[in-house]
């Protein structure tokens, strides 16, 4: 894994995680086509990596399959990385995601990150109709070992795969007598509890804390990322990274009405109704109870949301007492203009390239 430099005068490297959100009013279409847009608005302007979350049955949200998308960005962007953040492995099978990586990094050689998480990605009964068994979370360590047996053609000699090869990757060079691609993609251990910081310091892989889903302990998961990271053959040194939401707008007052659309769907699932990402404006005409709009003031809070001035100092906050590596920002609202705009403000605030 190279280790990137700063973004601009950042004291950090710099990211962008695409949830795909899609506001009441607005398409599929309409999002996909913003999303092509904001990725080729990050790579021009510098940041590191461009993400996107696998989600299902929300119509909040655009994109249940990453990949796609990713295959997609490749011929829109030039430089930036671009990467499932996540990829919700016990949703899939591993070799099928081998394959696709592995194809991934043949369009776009040395661009691809593969992000790994264990959550569903929706609700419960969605995850039943993907197939997925009660204990699925608890088979994660293993799926992600057999993953990589695929990616890296490496499995013990009496493994019952060992004969099953991943196509494009090592075997398939080896087989066609041509040298092995120099690159492969980036694997990436994802969470949002010390779970996770386990996983990735003892497979000695980078690791990506998600912030955006509350306030998680993330001190305590980077401590025992660090205290427990086991170098590998990709990865000398810990490298830590930390997602949070984060809005900005030269008006402070319209990032926060913006906020509260997410805070809104949040609520939403906690009431167990759909996903659904309404305008400020219904969001502000809301009647609910006092319990109610405190949940939905504490969920606008967690968004970082004001000018840029205000959201970088927040973010250098963070990356001080999480001593992360990188901060990936979390583009939230209902309008995708204010996901845009935040990420030129931020890049306009830290001087980050233009061209």
């Amino acid at each position: 894994m190279n280790m990137p430099n700063h973004s601009g005068s950042a004291p950090f490297v710099l990211s962008v995680l695409d949830n795909a959100f899609t506001g009441v009013g607005h398409t599929a279409e309409n999002t996909i086509q913003e999303m092509i847009a904001l990725a080729k608005l990050a790579d021009k302007r510098g940041f590191q990596r461009f993400w996107m979350s696998e989600h299902h049955a929300m119509p909040g949200a655009s994109v249940p399959s990453p990949q796609m998308m990713v295959a997609r960005l490749t011929g829109e962007t030039e430089r930036i990385r671009l990467g499932a953040g996540g990829i919700m492995l016990p949703n899939h099978v591993p070799l099928v995601v081998a394959e696709q990586f592995g194809m991934l990094d043949a369009m776009a050689p040395g661009r691809i990150d593969l992000g790994l998480g264990r959550a569903p990605g929706t609700d419960g009964a969605t995850a039943s109709a993907l197939r997925r068994h009660q204990a699925a979370n608890d088979e994660f360590p293993q799926q992600v070992a057999e993953l990589l047996g695929f990616l890296e053609n490496n499995f013990p000699k009496d493994h019952p795969y060992n004969a099953v090869h991943s196509v494009p990757g090592p075997w398939q060079a080896e087989q066609n007598r041509v040298p092995p691609s120099k690159t492969a993609a980036d694997i990436w251990i994802l969470g949002s509890s010390t779970y996770s910081a386990h996983l990735a310091a003892q497979l000695g892989k980078p690791y990506a804390f998600a912030l955006q889903f509350g306030n998680a302990d993330v001190l305590s998961a980077m401590r025992i990322y660090r205290e427990n990271f086991r170098p590998s053959k990709i990865l000398a040194k810990p490298y830590s990274l930390v997602s949070i939401g984060a809005i900005a707008d030269e008006d402070p007052i319209e990032a926060r009405r913006q906020s509260t659309s997410s805070a809104m769907a949040m609520l939403r699932m906690f009431q167990r109704k759909p996903f659904a990402l309404l305008p400020p404006d219904e969001v502000a005409a809301f009647q609910g109870n006092t319990q109610v709009h405190q949940i939905i003031e504490q969920y606008t809070d967690q968004t970082l949301h004001g000018t840029a001035a205000e959201v970088t100092k927040s973010l250098e906050s963070l990356q001080e007492q999480t001593g992360v590596d990188e901060v990936m920002l979390v583009v939230q609202g209902h309008s995708r203009r204010a996901q845009s705009r935040t990420v030129e403000l931020i890049a306009d605030h830290y001087g980050m390239p233009n061209h």
